[in-house]
């Protein structure tokens, strides 16, 4: 059985996926607290509400910026 891979970047690295996966899966897998990112993809701003019906191709670019609170 073959696999298709695609490579994207990630935070300005590549990175190899599945072919099936989606934004928030690959969030989830890099373990980032989806409530505390902003998500952009292909030098878009996405929702959080979008990350399930993204699903990633080959040369996408993805930047996960977190926020931190303090004073």
């Amino acid at each position: 059985m073959d696999f298709i891979y695609n490579t994207i970047i990630l935070n300005g690295r590549p990175l190899n996926c599945s072919a099936e996966t989606s934004l928030h899966n690959l969030l989830v897998h890099y373990q980032f607290d989806i409530n505390s990112i902003i998500i952009e993809y292909n030098q878009k701003i996405v929702s959080i509400d979008n990350l399930s019906s993204i699903f990633l191709k080959s040369d996408d670019k993805v930047e996960v910026i977190t926020i931190v609170g303090g004073g």
